[in-house]
């Protein structure tokens, strides 16, 4: 395993996300390691409805013993009909149906998760990253609010988009992107610092389930045993879908890799080109990517498209050595529980 590089200050991170079970393994992958600072966690519709989404990262967090603010967002997409969460992936909970949760401290900040991003941003120019696991909604309102958002921003990097790879929803399409098609392709054309890391990376790393159970047994916490059920839930869909998943009994990480690249990136390659998502038809949510250096006559393709830093591979097994080594760490506190009088 590539040794985890620590700097002097931790990065600033706002997480937007739609937990979603690898959006808890990817949460707790941040809160864990010593380079990640988390700030705020904006919370979108996607893996379950928007407000599920927020009581989810409430819950994550107060399981962990982190007091963090927590936004809710966007509740459906900026054109298309919104789709139903996939209940069959992540349960109807987004942690696969837990059989309980424990009462928990912590309140939603009363802001918009766009109005929060631009607030912190403002507050902190050049030192926020935003990590995006989710439908892309809020971050395309929020370049609405404050249209000079790209030049505050330290860097984007979101979870989403396939180029070679296959996708999830569609032939051509993954399922963040085709969830709000109009608001990634604002996104990758803001003109930010931008890394997508996408199924051409994602389905490399199958991560197995008896990880998670090594993890949990190793801390004896609530939140490692609820993130254990969870994962156990997702692993199910995955090894009856996937075969190669299956022989593993494990599942795809997903949104964990946008955090890897944040404090890993010596374990991808990355190639540079101009990144468009189709809005409609049967493309919808394609993310099409330049990746030669041609003038196309069609509109949309100009030099005036920024570049996106796409993931195309990853080392895999460093790369799982590197999630078990940082889940492992003792980052865990005394949960956050509510008091019953």
């Amino acid at each position: 395993m590539t040794d985890t590089v620590i700097s002097n200050r931790p990065k600033k991170v706002i997480y937007d996300t739609d937990p979603g079970v690898d959006d808890a393994m990817a949460l707790y992958y941040a809160l864990a390691h010593p380079d990640i600072e988390v700030v705020g966690i904006t919370t979108t519709f996607g893996n379950v409805y928007v407000e599920q989404a927020a009581t989810n990262a409430l819950y994550l967090t107060a399981l962990a013993g982190r007091q963090i603010p927590v936004t809710r967002g966007v509740s459906q997409p900026l054109v298309k009909k919104a789709a139903p969460p996939p209940d069959h992936i992540h349960g109807a909970d987004g942690l696969g149906n837990l059989p309980q949760r424990m009462a928990t401290q912590g309140a939603l900040d009363p802001r918009s998760s766009a109005q929060f991003i631009v607030d912190m941003v403002r507050q902190f120019p050049g030192e926020i990253t935003l990590v995006a696991v989710g439908p892309l909604g809020n971050l395309a309102t929020a370049l609405q609010l404050a249209p000079e958002l790209p030049t505050l921003v330290r860097e984007v990097v979101l979870m989403g988009g396939a180029v070679l790879e296959s996708g999830n929803v569609s032939p051509v399409a993954e399922a963040n992107i085709w969830n709000d098609p109009h608001a990634a392709d604002a996104v990758f054309t803001a003109g930010w610092p931008l890394t997508m890391v996408g199924l051409d990376v994602t389905h490399q790393v199958i991560l197995p389930l008896s990880l998670f159970r090594q993890i949990a047994e190793h801390h004896q916490h609530i939140a490692t045993d609820t993130l254990y059920h969870a994962v156990a839930f997702y692993s199910a869909f995955y090894n009856e879908r996937d075969a190669a998943v299956g022989q593993i009994n494990g599942c795809y990480g997903h949104d964990v890799l946008a955090f890897v690249v944040l404090t890993n990136p010596e374990l991808f390659t990355l190639q540079a080109g101009r990144v468009r998502v189709a809005v409609d038809g049967l493309a919808q949510g394609q993310t099409m990517m330049q990746r030669k250096a041609i003038s196309y006559p069609q509109h949309g393709w100009h030099d005036e498209i920024p570049h996106t830093q796409v993931c195309m591979n990853v080392q895999a097994e460093s790369c799982q050595a590197l999630i078990e080594a940082i889940l492992k760490r003792d980052w865990m506190q005394k949960p956050l529980l509510a008091l019953i009088k």
